[in-house]
């Protein structure tokens, strides 16, 4: 039998509020082709204005839409209603901080990934009038899969060592710091090595992997982190046995 509409139960939050959180229910119209995007954004052009969410592109593009829905951290404009049962829970992302209703704050994360320089960052700075600096299709296939990170934290609601060690620098942005490692035109590598290589950096992660499962793109930001721990391991016994080397 087909569904005629489906439940909505939202969190809510006020911080001017002195009401405790909770949720509330929205009964909507079912319809085959709506995301959990659209049935939020159906909510709130029809039922309750005060409702407050962030989503831009709706194409998984910018990665502001991640959202927990019935427990599962899921960037709801790539999420099908169809896919879920009648009652569809949506919470704000695990563990961040609540700002108001499904809206978290990313502070921590922004601060971390400015610290791993994510950003080409060249020896020697030649001047624009040399050029471009050309890559093969091999270079850039070391590191391509890498690239697809959208930064809508989802891996870091996913992540258990990160609830567990908030300074853990996390996944997103030490699979960031790896891909710019491994791109033939940075030099960067000694400079990001000191957050990457930290006790806060990949010796953190615990290898569950279940940021990888969340991935929206595809990044596997897990097999990134274990990269990167080969290439710290190699650098800090290179450091201290062969002292003279200047890589």
């Amino acid at each position: 039998m087909s569904r005629e509409t489906v439940e909505l139960e939202v969190f809510r939050y006020n911080p001017e509020s002195d009401s405790e959180s909770g949720y509330q229910r929205y009964p909507i119209p079912y319809h085959h082709d709506w995301l959990v995007l659209d049935a939020l954004n159906y909510v709130k052009d029809n039922l309750d204005r005060t409702l407050s969410y962030r989503w831009s592109c709706h194409m998984a593009v910018c990665g502001s839409c991640g959202m927990m829905v019935n427990g599962e951290p899921t960037l709801t404009c790539k999420a099908f209603i169809r896919d879920y049962p009648s009652k569809i829970r949506i919470e704000p992302l695990a563990n961040f901080p609540v700002e108001r209703d499904l809206i978290v704050d990313q502070d921590d994360f922004m601060n971390k990934l400015a610290s791993i320089k994510p950003y080409i960052i060249d020896a020697d700075e030649p001047p624009l009038s040399e050029g471009e600096k050309l890559q093969t299709p091999a270079e850039l296939a070391v590191f391509d899969q890498y690239t697809g990170c959208i930064n809508c934290l989802l891996c870091y609601s996913a992540c258990p060592q990160y609830s567990l060690a908030t300074e853990f620098i996390g996944p997103a942005a030490l699979t960031l710091a790896h891909r710019y490692n491994i791109d033939s035109r940075d030099a960067g590598f000694r400079q990001r090595e000191e957050q990457v290589g930290s006790d806060d950096g990949v010796w953190q992660c615990s290898f569950v992997g279940a940021c990888s499962e969340v991935c929206p793109k595809g990044v596997d930001p897990a097999a990134a982190i274990q990269q990167g721990k080969i290439t710290s391991a190699a650098h800090y016994f290179k450091k201290h046995l062969m002292p003279w080397s200047d890589s």
